[in-house]
């Protein structure tokens, strides 16, 4: 089995989105390998005055965005009449479709807040459907505890460790993807297959890890070779969000929440938006 190797190392640097929100952010708008994905942003603070103002009513439409929370809870509404409340540990999916319009607002759990938000492509066969939202609380988030100090949650697609094939509740993405959460003490090692197909990589969102012999820091994302298997070690108190999926070969062309394949694209859609006819009425 080919292990995946380290191809490229990125960063994460600060920023702000919504109403003034504090965020670490990696994106991949004009890097293929990248792809299916599009942006990462990690939320961590202890300061209310950080994330208060949240992300207020705004428009998407041609992604899919996933939330998921360590700590903290995250309020959705959109036009569609769902309202979900996260709870620490749980995720949150929705696909824009055609068009959403939502707002997604922050609070803090014991004095803290700590989660991400995952921005995925979606194929032009799939930007103009209806929009789509569900969210997964804790329980439901697919878990393997290898011992007390070390423990998988597997959120979206299927992952296979030693034989065994762990299942997220997350199924309908717009093309194949994995997603999941590695959670690990210092000196603690993981190895699971990959789909060979499945372009993959890693955010380290806490402490330091080594993926066949190059170090991985905490804010940065580490994009992987080709292969069939994926070895982690951890070298101190450790966490992880894997990501892998199906690329999309098609042109990106973003513009703010809206993300197509032709500026022609994004001409319309700028004007529905305008128009009052972003959204499925």
């Amino acid at each position: 089995m080919a292990i995946r190797r380290i191809k490229q190392i990125l960063q994460s640097h600060p920023s702000s989105d919504g109403d003034g929100v504090k965020i670490q952010r990696i994106h991949g708008f004009d890097n293929a390998l990248f792809s299916p994905f599009l942006m990462l942003d990690e939320l961590k603070s202890d300061n209310p005055n950080d994330y208060i103002g949240g992300f207020p009513s705004h428009p998407h439409r041609g992604i899919e965005t996933l939330t998921y929370m360590l700590q903290g809870h995250f309020q959705h509404k959109d036009h569609m009449g769902n309202t979900g409340e996260l709870r620490n540990g749980g995720a949150q999916w929705m696909s824009a479709g055609r068009g959403v319009i939502h707002s997604e607002m922050p609070i803090m759990s014991d004095g803290k807040l700590h989660g991400f938000q995952l921005w995925v492509n979606l194929p032009a066969a799939k930007k103009m459907l209806p929009a789509q939202y569900h969210d997964f609380q804790p329980e439901e988030i697919t878990e393997k505890a290898f011992n007390t100090q070390n423990l998988i949650r597997v959120i979206a697609g299927d992952l296979t460790i030693k034989g065994e094939t762990l299942t997220g509740p997350l199924q309908q993405t717009g093309v194949p993807t994995t997603i999941a959460d590695w959670q690990a003490g210092s000196g603690e090692t993981f190895a699971s297959c990959l789909n060979p197909d499945f372009q993959a990589m890693l955010y380290v969102y806490k402490g330091e890890i080594e993926v066949e012999g190059t170090t991985v820091i905490a804010g940065q994302m580490a994009i992987l070779d080709q292969g069939e298997g994926l070895a982690l070690s951890s070298l101190k108190d450790s966490g992880v969000l894997l990501l892998s999926g199906i690329p999309i070969n098609e042109p990106v062309v973003h513009y703010g929440p809206f993300v197509m394949n032709t500026m022609d694209e994004i001409n319309q859609t700028i004007q529905d938006y305008q128009n009052g006819t972003l959204i499925d009425d």
